[in-house]
């Protein structure tokens, strides 16, 4: 999941305004790098952030630490047009960038900019180019010609080459501080804050994957996991049915909720299955239950496997998904019978 939801509207989130006024007096000052590596977790905002910095860049008539939102330069970045602005990202989600991609892209860097000013591009996220893609990204890293702005995000800082990141000027964009998260949420959704704080929890405190989750109906998706894990440890369903209606689904999102929720009953085992520190109320009955049955051992290697059938999936390594959530799910029915 990422920031698709904000991608046309390039605007700074409250929480990234630091990073953005650093920014733009680096550019003040005519010290401002041309290929930035901005960093940080899922559903901060770094997409619209990027699309807002290349919105000032491209803008005639700048207003301050503003795109002056007029001027015809604005217009067309608004309309998702500008010929100076390249947007890059796999032909399908989840797919790598390919070699091929980086070969069009560089027809536009060694362009002439169309409205006279800087040629701006964003790759998102940057850590799907494949090997032969990130290779061939490095020469325009080096000699990317004047007036030229890349912009390379990433929530997986790890799957960067390292020729890539030593090429860039590192940007980490900081987790949105709770309550101004909280208070963000609350009012996007017209929600009351009760509400928006659990949905942060869910969404690990990325603001806009917590918009998601009300607005895509995640919450029914997170329903239907927490029903099929019950069914299990209550015998009314197999581990292999459950796995056959999970699998299609965005695996890696459902093993991060498994893994949190590893973690909550954890808390609940070290401190007497006591419900005031469990964070995940929508499992309230499922983890007490869990926290007075598993032992610790058996926990933390269950907490374990998740995380390392999660790593394979965040790397790509492609496994058979239908058969990993029949090996989970069986583990998970065998947790709490010793």
């Amino acid at each position: 999941m990422n920031d698709d939801l904000w991608l046309d509207r390039p605007l700074v989130l409250p929480w990234l305004k630091g990073r953005w006024t650093d920014l733009l007096e680096l550019k003040s000052q005519n010290r401002l790098p041309h290929a930035l590596l901005i960093n940080g977790p899922e559903g901060i905002g770094k997409a619209c952030f990027a699309l807002a910095l290349a919105n000032f860049m491209l803008c005639r008539d700048p207003q301050g630490t503003s795109a002056c939102g007029q001027c015809r330069s604005c217009e067309l970045t608004g309309s998702g047009g500008h010929p100076d602005l390249y947007q890059l990202c796999p032909d399908e989600p989840g797919k790598p960038i390919k070699i091929d991609q980086i070969r069009e892209l560089t027809k536009f860097i060694y362009s002439t900019a169309q409205q006279g000013g800087y040629r701006v591009v964003i790759i998102d996220p940057a850590d799907s180019m494949n090997i032969n893609a990130a290779n061939a990204l490095l020469k325009m890293l080096e000699e990317p010609g004047e007036n030229t702005l890349l912009m390379l995000l990433t929530h997986r800082l790890g799957q960067m080459l390292p020729t890539i990141k030593s090429r860039c000027q590192r940007v980490d964009l900081p987790p949105a501080e709770v309550e101004m998260a909280t208070k963000w949420v609350a009012t996007q959704l017209e929600v009351e804050s009760d509400e928006a704080a659990q949905l942060l929890v869910i969404a690990h405190n990325s603001p806009l994957q917590a918009l998601a989750y009300k607005q895509d109906d995640l919450l029914g998706l997170r329903a239907k996991v927490l029903k099929g894990l019950a069914d299990i440890l209550k015998n009314r369903s197999s581990s292999i049915e459950v796995a056959q209606q999970l699998f299609k689904e965005d695996l890696e999102l459902i093993l991060g909720w498994m893994y949190s929720w590893m973690v909550d009953i954890a808390r609940l085992s070290e401190n007497e299955a006591d419900p005031e520190i469990l964070r995940h109320s929508d499992a309230r009955n499922m983890l007490l239950a869990l926290a007075r049955k598993v032992s610790s051992r058996k926990l933390y290697e269950y907490a374990d496997l998740v995380q390392e059938e999660r790593k394979g999936l965040m790397f790509r390594r492609n496994p058979n998904k239908q058969l990993l959530m029949e090996k989970l799910l069986s583990e998970w029915y065998s947790l709490p019978r010793g």
